[in-house]
C-alpha cells in the first residue's frame, strides 16, 4: 500500500533493516510470557508475546499441527523490518509460540504469503521419504526502493523438513522476479489437481494474477483478473483462491476468491472483500453480480485461509488480522500490538440469486467454555441485564430474537461504571446491522476510530440471530447465520463490567440466549 512504502523507504534509510543468513536454526523458544494479562491483552485470540504484528501467514495443516506464521516486527511495536513470526496450535484455539521462522535478508524483507505441503516432492526439498513444508513470500528490496525502482517485489521460497522448526531459504531466489510494477506481492500458492500445477494467487496493485508451476521454483503467468472488477478504493492485498460446495446443492462446487484491500472497505480503512465464480486452472470466471464483503466490520483484514486440511475434516478455515490500517500503529496497548481473529469456518450458499460467502467460530471454541447461563425468554422493553457487573471480559453469547416493533432498533451492550459502553445491534427501519463504538471508551488516538460502523441486511422474516464472541478489547458478530459478520476493536479506559439487552423504539421480543464465560487460551493467565 502506498503508505506503507513511505513508511518503508524510512525504516531503511534510519539503518533498521535488520539481515541474517539463509538459514534458521531456530534455536531460541519464544514462550509465552507467564502473565498474558496487560490491559486490553486478548484472551481468545492469538496476540505475539510482544512487538508488532500483521498478516497472517504461511498458514497450513501438518502432521497434527496448524501452523500459523504472521508479519511481525520483534524490536517495536510499530511496523518494520518484516519477519515471519510462528505459533503452532492442535486444536486451532490454544498456542505455542515458537521462533522467528524467516528473518529479512540481503534481497529484502519478508513480506506475505503462503506455505503448503510438497507431498509429491516436485520441489525436489523433501527427504527420507516425507514432505517437505515449502514457504512462499514476497520479497521486498528496500536498497532498489530508495533508489526509486518499480521492481522492488518478488517472490522467494524456503523449506523445513522437520515439520516448520527450521528453515532454509532457497539458494537461487527469487523464484519469480518482479515484472516492473511497485505492487507486486502476497502470493497465496495451492496445488490444482486437474492441471497437475502449483497455482500461484498473486495481487498486482490493482488485479489478481494467476501464475502456474511444475516445481514452486519455476514460474509462468496464466491468466490476470479484476481490473475495473470490484471495489477498487485501494491496492489488492493478499488474495485467496479455494473451491467450496454449494449448501445445499448437491454435487455443485464453486470456486472463492479472497482479496483484500486497502483502503476502501465499507466501513472506511482495510477490508476484504470476494468474488466467486470459475476456475479452470488457468483463468478466473468470475459469477459475484456485486461488491461482497466477507466482514463488514472495521477490524478484519488479509483474511486467508489454511492449506492442507486433511479430507477427512473438509472445512475451510480462515483466519484475519483484527485491526485497521487507519490506525493500527497508534492503538493504546502495551508491549504488542494487533491481534488475529478467531479461526472462523466458511461456507457457501445460493441465495436469492446469488452467493453468499458465510462464516462462523470453528467448533473447536466449545473447548474455551466454563461456564452456561440460559436467558429467561420474554420481551425486552428498553433494557434486560443478562450480567450485572462484575461479569467475565470474556464471553460466547448466542441470541434469538423473533418478533421486534416494526421501528424497533435492538441489541447487545456492554458498559463499565465510567458511563462508557458499545452496541451490537439490529436497526429495523434502516435494515442494518451494527456496532457503535462512539462512546466506547480511548478513541483520541485516531480520527478514523470512532463512529457506527452498518452491514446492510434485509430481513426475509422477523427472527435475528445473533452470535457475539467478546473479548477483552474486541467483539466478532457473527448474525443470520453468519450471513453478516462484523468484527471490531475497542479500548475502554476501564474494562466493561457489564451486559445487557437494549430495546429503542419499540419491544423486541428474546426467544432464547445463552451466554457462556470463556476461560483464557493461554496457561499460567488470569482466570
Amino acid at each position: 500500500m502506498k503508505t506503507k512504502n513511505v513508511l518503508f523507504l524510512m525504516l531503511f534509510l534510519s539503518g533498521t533493516l535488520l539481515l541474517s543468513s539463509c538459514k534458521n536454526t531456530g534455536t531460541k523458544t519464544t514462550d509465552a510470557p507467564a502473565q498474558y494479562a496487560e490491559q486490553y491483552r486478548p484472551q481468545v485470540h492469538f496476540s505475539p508475546p510482544s512487538g508488532w504484528m500483521n498478516d497472517p501467514n504461511g498458514m497450513v495443516f501438518f502432521e497434527g499441527e496448524y501452523h500459523l506464521f504472521y508479519q511481525y516486527y520483534p524490536d517495536s511495536t510499530v511496523w518494520g523490518p518484516m519477519h515471519w513470526g510462528h505459533a503452532i496450535s492442535t486444536d486451532l484455539i490454544h498456542w505455542e509460540n515458537l521462533p522467528i521462522a524467516l528473518y529479512p535478508d540481503s534481497l529484502g524483507f519478508i513480506f506475505s504469503g503462503s506455505a503448503v505441503v510438497d507431498v509429491n516432492n516436485t520441489s525436489g526439498f523433501g527427504k527420507d521419504g516425507k514432505p517437505a513444508m515449502v514457504a512462499i513470500f514476497t520479497l521486498h528490496d528496500m536498497k532498489g526502493q530508495k533508489e526509486g525502482r518499480k521492481d522492488i517485489e518478488s517472490q522467494g521460497i524456503a523449506y523445513s523438513t522437520d515439520k516448520g522448526r527450521t528453515w532454509t531459504k532457497y539458494e537461487n531466489n527469487p523464484v519469480l522476479k518482479s515484472p516492473g510494477t511497485p505492487d507486486f506481492r502476497d502470493p497465496k500458492v495451492s496445488w490444482n489437481a486437474e492441471t497437475k500445477k502449483w497455482i500461484m494467487t498473486l495481487a498486482v496493485g490493482d488485479h489478481i494474477s494467476f501464475y502456474s508451476s511444475p516445481n514452486l521454483k519455476e514460474w509462468a503467468l496464466e491468466s490476470e483478473f479484476g481490473k475495473g472488477i470490484g471495489a477498487h478504493g485501494g491496492v489488492w492485498e493478499c488474495p485467496d483462491l479455494f473451491q467450496l460446495p454449494v449448501l445445499g446443492k448437491a454435487d455443485q462446487k464453486k470456486w472463492v476468491l479472497i482479496v483484500n484491500i486497502n483502503p476502501g472497505g465499507p466501513n472506511g480503512g482495510s477490508a476484504t472483500q470476494y468474488f466467486v465464480g470459475e476456475f479452470d486452472g488457468h483463468k478466473f470466471t468470475n459469477e459475484s453480480t456485486e461488491i461482497q464483503w466477507a466482514d463488514q466490520g472495521k477490524d478484519n483484514y488479509a483474511t486467508v485461509t489454511f492449506a492442507n486440511i486433511p479430507d477427512t475434516d473438509g472445512r475451510r478455515i480462515s483466519i484475519g488480522w483484527m485491526s485497521n490500517w487507519q490506525y493500527a500503529q497508534v492503538v493504546p496497548t502495551g508491549v504488542w500490538r494487533s491481534a488475529m481473529t478467531l479461526p472462523r469456518e466458511l461456507k457457501l450458499i445460493s441465495e436469492n440469486n446469488k452467493y453468499l460467502l458465510t462464516s462462523e467460530p470453528v467448533k473447536e471454541i466449545q473447548v474455551l467454555r466454563e461456564s452456561k447461563t440460559e436467558l429467561k425468554p420474554g420481551l425486552v422493553k428498553e433494557k434486560l441485564e443478562i450480567a450485572e457487573p462484575p461479569m467475565p471480559a470474556e464471553l460466547d453469547l448466542k441470541l434469538s430474537l423473533p418478533a421486534a416493533d416494526a421501528s424497533a432498533d435492538f441489541g447487545i451492550e456492554l458498559y463499565n461504571s465510567k458511563g462508557e459502553n458499545l452496541l451490537i445491534g439490529y436497526d429495523k427501519t434502516k435494515g442494518e446491522f451494527y456496532v457503535n463504538r462512539t462512546n466506547a471508551g480511548n478513541s483520541d488516538f485516531s480520527k478514523d476510530f470512532n463512529g457506527i460502523h452498518v452491514s446492510p441486511f434485509a430481513l426475509s422474516g422477523s427472527e435475528v440471530d445473533m452470535h457475539l464472541v467478546i473479548d477483552a478489547a474486541s467483539v466478532e458478530l457473527f448474525a443470520m447465520s453468519g450471513k453478516v459478520v462484523m468484527t471490531e476493536i475497542f479500548f475502554p479506559t476501564e474494562g466493561f463490567t457489564g451486559i445487557r439487552l437494549y430495546s429503542k423504539n419499540g419491544n423486541v421480543q428474546l426467544d432464547s440466549g445463552t451466554v457462556y464465560k470463556l476461560n483464557s487460551i493461554w496457561e499460567n493467565t488470569k482466570k
